[in-house]
């Protein structure tokens, strides 16, 4: 009778699964995003084995494919977690469509932002019928203009294949990762979500080597001016994060994921180039450097290189931290000491490392010579959405690493 009883159980269980109805559709869907101004900033994702365990939905930019696991169904609703960015969207999907919510975990009561979504459109952008002939492709310096006028200095890689367009802007602090768009009457759109923020561009060609535009985010928008420049470029990046007079050496002392305090002075570092990395979970650019990073030191830590993370989070609580940390640590098989190192914020930094006059990036990398004295101080970080500044970042920071480890 027992046995009757669960295989009884078993059918009904399944029976049920089968009648669901609620489960998203296999294949391309065209996703948007309320940013500032009533503007939508669309994306594509693309839902995989959907209705088995190991369904999944992977949004797309450019060449950058970010997977999302763990979705889970209520009645005729949708839950993706984003477990990067401590954030999900939930929506309700009827046929075809969706519609929700974006909302972030870690702000209590998040109203979130607006989330749609429709099946089997793969275009990012509605095609138009006479797309301007002006290329957007190659290197442009790219003013962002506040709202008193002021405005900061950038540099946009673009290129196109097939009328599609993809590229980044760098700034001081990092890159604004993958952007992919599509060519209008009059210039360009540009859109990108990665699970953090979305972003949309609107670019309007003013002759062949000038633009204007909007770049619209989730609560603001800011004017933009292009230049074409094919020598266009950054700030040295290791002329921005300065140590204070007469300091050479780091002090810090902080609890890894195991409440372990662990030092730069630690009998491990001795004798060794020791590579700090200043980063926090929700930090896109800080995920694209922990994305090289894990891989380059296990190939290289023989040779008498370590790292140390020092994570800053969006919350002053352990037990947060270890969570977020232990999911970078096993997403990109860090095999380095990641330590908490407070909440995000000034006072935090200048509080673990007294020694440096300002971090204002994140991710900064700290370089540390055999003697243990501070040798080099990189702001920002390049990430393969930058495409030859990708390139020109790992060669410089080989040629370091190289250096360093000979002397």
């Amino acid at each position: 009778m027992r046995r009757i009883l669960f295989i009884l159980a078993a059918v009904l269980t399944f029976s049920g699964q089968a009648q669901n109805k609620t489960v998203l559709k296999e294949g391309i869907w065209h996703g948007q995003l309320s940013v500032a101004d009533n503007h939508k900033a669309p994306f594509l994702f693309n839902v995989k084995n959907a209705g088995t365990p190991s369904a999944s939905v992977v949004l797309i930019n450019g060449e950058e494919r970010v997977e999302l696991t763990g979705i889970k169904y209520r009645g005729d609703s949708v839950i993706i977690p984003i477990e990067s960015y401590d954030a999900v969207i939930k929506a309700s999907l009827s046929g075809t469509t969706l519609q929700g919510r974006f909302l972030k975990n870690y702000i209590p009561n998040d109203a979130g932002i607006a989330f749609t979504a429709e099946h089997n459109n793969k275009n990012r952008f509605t095609p138009v019928a006479n797309p301007t002939d002006i290329l957007l492709d190659g290197k442009w310096d790219v003013l962002f203009v506040g709202e008193k006028g002021d405005t900061t200095r950038n540099v946009g890689i673009f290129k196109t294949v097939n009328r599609i367009v993809t590229g980044s802007i760098l700034t001081n602090s990092g890159d604004m990762r993958f952007l992919e768009g599509a060519y209008t009457t009059t210039g360009v759109q540009l859109s990108a979500f990665a699970g953090l923020s979305p972003y949309l561009f609107e670019l309007n060609f003013v002759g062949k080597d000038r633009f204007e535009g909007t770049f619209f985010s989730a609560r603001s928008k800011t004017k933009l001016i292009g230049v074409r420049n094919s020598k266009a470029g950054l700030a040295d990046p290791y002329s921005l994060t300065k140590l204070k007079p007469r300091s050479e050496v780091l002090s810090f002392k902080l609890p890894n994921i195991n409440g372990q305090t662990v030092s730069v002075n630690d009998e491990r570092y001795k004798n060794k180039v020791v590579i700090i990395s200043i980063l926090g979970s929700w930090c896109p650019n800080c995920l694209d450097e922990m994305k090289y990073l894990a891989p380059w030191y296990k190939a290289n830590k023989a040779r008498g290189v370590e790292i140390i993370g020092l994570s800053f989070e969006r919350k002053d609580d352990f037990a947060y931290a270890k969570a977020a940390i232990s999911r970078l640590k096993t997403k990109y098989g860090a095999e380095y000491e990641i330590l908490f190192a407070g909440k995000v914020g000034d006072e935090a930094t200048a509080k673990v490392l007294p020694e440096i006059e300002k971090v204002s990036s994140y991710p900064t990398t700290i370089f540390i010579d055999k003697k243990g004295k501070v040798r080099k101080i990189y702001t920002g970080y390049n990430g393969p959405a930058t495409g030859l500044f990708y390139e020109e970042f790992k060669q410089e920071f080989n040629a370091l690493m190289d250096q360093l480890l000979a002397e």
